[in-house]
């Protein structure tokens, strides 16, 4: 029968097995802390960058409006009838009483001149009988019935002469006509459109202000307007009317203003960007937009600055320069103008902040900034076709 290992020859088995794997491990830890040596090492990351500058901001309230003509209005017919003559060309100018439509009247004037006949037989008599009544032929009473039935043939024939004058269509007010779609030998119902007739020499902008910007509003005040159909093209504007009642439902208030318009390029109907002044000239300093990084957890810049003076591995250039450290920096923003936008908090005046190229960038990571290409900063962008 063999016999069991003693506890010594155990112990001696057991330490060799552990020095084995000792020895193993110190192997690898070698081999691997080899391979991490020799690995290459990240480049810098080439970024555009810009210095955090201070500029003088006038604060504005923006709102979207619509354009509405001075005078302006649907031409239409009080009564019915056919059309005869058409005097003008759709898009004519016209001046205030000018004949547009010519209905057919025929009837309307005959009768016309027979109750002007009717009235003209009650003047004979009158006179007549005031003549009896000299020569007491007649009673007083005679001559009262008839000056009141001259006075009733008289109403007759005026409201008949108001009907004719109602077949002759005028131009209420100067102004463009605009497209027809009447002809001649059309019959027309009342109230049927005929024509637009606008006045836009001078046009209103018609817009709505929330009621906690209503101390900043006042009649004269100034404001800029700009229209999808004229990019890059500003037109002033002067407001001339507020509105005395706060919309419940909104909470708004409508201001008007008057638009000169005498090159005739704004039309009743558009709707137009409003951009009113509020208040004196503030100062913010300013990062073009494409700098910030908007998250849930608030707005992030990346700001470039030398590596500490106890850095270790620091990276540098074919000069022996060190590269630039990208540090990301929580920021509050305020408002917006063009391309740029205002920082309240979080960033000091001439520290060097990455406008491009923060999808590259984490703590730590040096970078390079090549500003040959330059991401927008106008305060007045305008729409560009490349």
């Amino acid at each position: 029968m063999a016999k069991r290992p003693t506890t010594k020859r155990m112990l001696i088995m057991v330490g060799c097995v552990i020095l084995l794997i000792a020895v193993l491990a110190f192997g690898k830890f070698l081999q691997i802390k080899k391979l991490i040596a020799s690995a290459p090492k990240p480049s810098a990351q080439v970024v555009t960058a810009a210095k955090v500058a201070s500029a003088e901001w006038q604060p504005q309230l923006t709102s979207v409006g619509t354009l509405t003509p001075v005078r302006g209005v649907d031409v239409t017919t009080e009564i019915a009838g056919l059309v005869r003559e058409i005097r003008f060309k759709s898009g004519d100018e016209v001046k205030k009483g000018e004949v547009l439509f010519e209905l057919n009247a025929d009837s309307d004037i005959a009768q016309l001149r027979a109750l002007q006949a009717n009235a003209d037989l009650a003047n004979t008599t009158l006179k007549r009988d005031k003549l009896q009544l000299q020569a007491q032929a007649i009673s007083q009473a005679q001559v009262d019935a008839d000056e009141a039935d001259l006075k009733a043939r008289q109403a007759l024939a005026a409201q008949q002469k108001a009907l004719v004058d109602k077949k002759t269509i005028r131009a209420p007010f100067s102004g463009k006509l605009g497209i027809t779609a009447v002809n001649p030998g059309q019959y027309l119902n009342p109230g049927d459109k005929l024509v637009t007739l606008q006045t836009i020499d001078t046009v209103y902008v018609d817009f709505f202000v929330p009621q906690k910007n209503l101390a900043n509003l006042s009649l004269g005040q100034k404001l800029n307007l700009t229209a999808d159909a004229y990019p890059g093209l500003a037109f002033p504007a002067k407001v001339t009317s507020i509105n005395p009642k706060i919309d419940p439902a909104t909470r708004n208030v409508q201001v008007q203003a008057t638009v000169p318009n005498a090159k005739r390029q704004l039309l009743p109907g558009m709707f137009a960007n409003v951009s009113l002044d509020q208040g004196e000239l503030k100062k913010y300093l300013t990062l073009p937009q494409t700098a910030i990084t908007y998250n849930p957890y608030g707005s992030t810049v990346f700001v470039l600055a030398p590596p500490p003076a106890d850095a270790k591995d620091v990276m540098k250039d074919d000069k022996g320069q060190p590269y630039a450290v990208a540090q990301q920096v929580f920021v509050t923003t305020g408002p917006t103008r063009g391309d740029q936008v205002a920082i309240l908090s979080g960033l000091k005046e001439g520290q060097v902040v990455v406008t491009s190229g923060q999808l590259k960038l984490k703590n730590g990571t040096p970078a390079v900034i090549d500003n040959k290409v330059l991401p927008a900063n106008d305060i007045n962008p305008k729409p560009q076709e490349h």
